[in-house]
């Protein structure tokens, strides 16, 4: 019987830790694919956060450094001065990325550091029990915000993209979403995409992942799917926010 679907080889047997519903799998699937698709499972070096993937090294196959909490980007950046051959990734989550770790994540995309950035936003700060993220949406509630974010006093959801497309060292930047197959395809190619940067010696890529936090959210995953489907895409809108490749006409 021929195969037609199995596991990427990229990625461990280890049984993933995350919530029912999460899509921190589908995440680390796409990703794992494209590095045995393209052959970089001895090249490629990993950086994993602190945050809900915290344990990644546990899950791919490649090596793994662990970053101290938002030093991912920074930790990516000596790796691929250390060891420019390599392919230098970092999976952030919006707590780890957006907050204590802005700075490392504006500075390595201002320097056009040659690396790929996966960073997950799903809207909360997961691991540590629900509490407000910097990508929280208005009136979201959360641990924090029992009465909705009130951006009178908490200020707006930082828009990670948009942001960093504004800086002359970003190469690429696109957000996407895993909600449903059509959007999967499309995340699997960004996350192509981003690589292929590095691998050309382009400089900066991410790719923004929004996904969802069932038991943060206080819904079922098929509820929380929906719930990402008709607040979070509508507030952080899906597509291209900068690709200098094709600016350059490749």
């Amino acid at each position: 019987m021929a195969i037609v679907f199995q596991k990427p080889k990229t990625l461990t047997d280890a049984r993933l830790h995350y919530c029912p519903g999460c899509t921190h799998g589908i995440i680390h699937r796409l990703v794992a694919e494209v590095l045995q698709e393209w052959d970089l499972d001895g090249k490629a070096i990993g950086v994993a956060p602190v945050g809900c993937s915290v344990l990644a090294y546990n899950y791919f196959t490649c090596d793994m450094v662990q970053a101290p909490h938002g030093r991912a980007p920074a930790v990516a950046t000596g790796l691929k001065r250390a060891r420019p051959e390599n392919v230098i990734f970092t999976y952030q989550g919006d707590g780890d990325l957006a907050a204590i770790g802005t700075a490392e994540t504006v500075h390595a995309a201002t320097r056009g550091e040659n690396i790929t950035i996966i960073f997950v936003n799903n809207a909360i700060y997961g691991m540590t029990g629900g509490q407000m993220a910097p990508t929280s949406l208005p009136k979201q509630v959360t641990q924090t915000t029992p009465y909705g974010r009130d951006t009178k006093t908490a200020g707006y959801p930082v828009r990670v993209c948009e942001m960093l497309s504004t800086l002359d060292g970003t190469t690429y930047a696109e957000r996407v979403a895993v909600d449903c197959p059509k959007n999967v395809i499309a995340a699997k190619k960004a996350i192509q995409k981003a690589f292929q940067c590095q691998l050309d010696g382009k400089g900066f890529s991410i790719v923004e992942v929004l996904s969802t936090c069932p038991t943060n959210w206080g819904l079922t995953p098929v509820e929380a799917t929906e719930w990402l489907r008709n607040n979070m895409i509508p507030y952080y809108p899906l597509g291209v926010f900068k690709d200098k490749t094709q600016e350059e006409g490749k």
